[in-house]
């Protein structure tokens, strides 16, 4: 693998990310408004560069992992000028579709190239190099990205066109917030009605109960050892993150005029959760909130 990388957004997600493209033979150029975060990427093989606007002047392609649209765009107003015509613009953050949208079209209008590439798998996944990204815009984009993709992750699906990999993101999640919920709910019945945390794991597990919030994210402490439960619930996907995806999943649903009332739900459980969770508690403790409040209702 040859080229150079420019990678902006250095945090909990981006500094493994980086490290991983490193590791895959890369020449990676990193920014982050953090210091600390800098100076960690270079521990890990990343040359720190003084400015964003520094790091992309002779990259090859350009990553971007940041908290949100206004930033992804903000971003892209200070960088597209100082790249070479041509770059191709990956952003691999979270964000509104119609501001995906609008930063390809700002690429495109500046001479670039460009995907949306958000992420599944979290910090582990990040740390693993086992993240799955769903991909929105060309064809020859998406294969000129995918050995870089391979390299931070274990899966690469092109979703469509502009905006389709965030479209893809937000209705997982969706899946994903209004499962962990189910699944709370059902642990804190089961714990009403005298049934072991275990019992109803093994059955659940094996029946069609079955999902991904109850066999490697399962919310409560015992039955499945690697999930954040038994670590008192230190995230792995934080409240906050589900919440934010989830307040872009509920934006989508109202400005599309979808019937979504479990997403809609999910997302307002979600937010009030995460007021007091933040970044600091895995999305799957939102069982203890479901288990204190069927106290006070008692």
């Amino acid at each position: 693998m040859s080229g150079t990388v420019a990678f902006i957004g250095l945090g909990h997600m981006g500094s493994p990310m980086a490290a991983s493209l490193v590791k895959a033979g890369r020449r990676v150029q990193g920014h982050d408004l953090v210091p600390a975060a800098l100076d960690a990427a270079a521990g890990a093989g990343v040359e720190p560069a003084a400015s964003a606007a520094e790091a992309v002047a002779d990259a090859d392609v350009v990553v971007t992992m940041l908290p949100a649209g206004r930033h992804v765009l903000g971003l892209y107003d200070d960088i597209l000028a100082a790249a070479r015509p041509g770059t191709l613009f990956v952003d691999c953050s979270t964000i509104d579709v119609a501001d995906a949208r609008t930063a390809h079209e700002r690429a495109r209008a500046a001479g670039m190239r460009s995907l949306d590439a958000p992420v599944s798998g979290g910090v582990v996944g990040a740390e693993a190099a086992t993240l799955t990204f769903m991909a929105g815009g060309g064809e020859t984009e998406f294969t000129e990205a995918l050995p870089l993709l391979e390299a931070m992750g274990k899966k690469a699906v092109h979703c469509g066109g502009p905006g389709a990999g965030q479209a893809a993101k937000i209705c997982n999640n969706m899946i994903l917030g209004v499962s962990m919920i189910a699944v709370s709910e059902a642990f804190v019945l089961g714990e009403s009605l005298g049934l072991s945390h275990q019992a109803l794991f093994d059955v659940a597990s094996t029946a069609s109960g079955q999902c991904w919030a109850l066999s490697v994210n399962c919310p409560v402490p015992g039955p499945v050892p690697a999930s954040p439960a038994n670590r008192d619930y230190r995230p792995g996907f934080a409240a906050s993150l589900m919440a934010k995806d989830l307040g872009l999943a509920a934006n989508a649903v109202r400005a599309g005029g979808v019937q979504a009332e479990l997403g809609l739900k999910a997302a307002e459980l979600f937010a009030v959760y995460a007021e007091r969770a933040g970044a600091t508690e895995d999305f799957s403790g939102i069982v203890r909130t479901i288990r204190d409040q069927s106290g006070e209702q008692a």
